[in-house]
């Protein structure tokens, strides 16, 4: 079996052997997430990239110039505007092909994938594996920070590829919908919460992001595999996925699994459990 989608993922060794290309962009897009007193803490991971990245590469940043800062949860999609001036100001423009990667499990370059296409630019892939798997290959690392010249990028936002929780909420009972959660079972089942209230949203299936790759390459699983995880919930025979996690994060990881399948009506909710859980009026399910 092989993936519907496969121009969404490239390998390290593809990216090494077109690092010349003058169209090429590539972006890493790291964030670290830290629980300090209790609470969860965000820090950009421009200090790792600054001692070494791949070459090239830019440093895009999730926590500020790529979220809409003013809004109270964090990491919320920022208007088309902003994401265009900011994407710009890295020297991307709609006519070049956008490589993402973080240092993780990828799903800080998937949020950056899935925020590319949200805003109509369909040229941009995810570096299977990130940089742990450009460092295994025994591939070159470098300091100094690709600096292209200013670029102008046009976005139009696909309002489809967003769900709010207006939509969330009419969907736990539409049986055209089926609802992903991507975070850790214990946090679906409710047994463990880093919200307000613990559980799921009612009638959500569980798909945990980190499930989705090998552990110990951090690459992402065969095609054959992933399917089989989103048969086992139904995901694959619904009409419309809406896919959430905590902040809209791991949740794109789930979704960027789905669009290689050749699921192409896919949805992340941006505001996640973190806004749901924030709202009493909204139900839980625990169990």
């Amino acid at each position: 079996m092989e993936f519907a989608h496969p121009e969404y993922l490239v390998d390290v060794a593809w990216l090494h052997d077109h690092l010349g290309d003058p169209n090429l962009r590539i972006l890493e897009s790291t964030v670290h997430l830290r629980r300090e007193n209790g609470q969860l803490v965000r820090l950009s991971g421009r200090t790792d990239f600054n001692e070494g990245h791949i070459p090239r590469a830019q440093f895009a940043d999730l926590i500020e110039a790529l979220s809409d800062t003013s809004s109270p949860l964090g990491f919320t999609m920022p208007p088309a505007d902003q994401f265009a001036r900011a994407v710009g100001r890295l020297g991307i423009g709609n006519e070049h092909r956008v490589i993402c990667y973080d240092r993780g499990q990828g799903m800080w370059a998937t949020r950056l994938w899935w925020m590319f296409r949200a805003f109509g630019h369909d040229n941009v892939a995810v570096l299977n594996g990130g940089y742990r798997a450009w460092l295994a290959a025994g591939y070159p690392v470098e300091t100094v920070a690709g600096a292209p010249a200013p670029a102008t990028f046009t976005a139009h936002l696909r309002r489809e590829m967003i769900a709010d929780k207006h939509e969330v909420l009419a969907a736990i009972e539409d049986g055209a919908v089926c609802t992903i959660n991507a975070l850790a079972p214990e946090v679906h089942r409710g047994e463990v919460s880093n919200y307000q209230r613990r559980g799921r949203i009612p009638n959500s299936v569980n798909v945990p992001a980190g499930h989705l790759f090998d552990p110990e390459t951090g690459l992402l699983r065969p095609p054959a595999e992933l399917k089989a995880a989103f048969d086992a919930v139904g995901a694959t025979s619904r009409e419309r996925v809406i896919t959430y996690c905590g902040g809209g994060i791991a949740a794109t990881l789930d979704a960027f699994a789905l669009t290689l399948l050749g699921h192409d009506n896919v949805a992340v909710y941006d505001g996640s459990l973190t806004e749901w859980m924030a709202d009493d009026s909204l139900p839980v399910e625990v169990g």
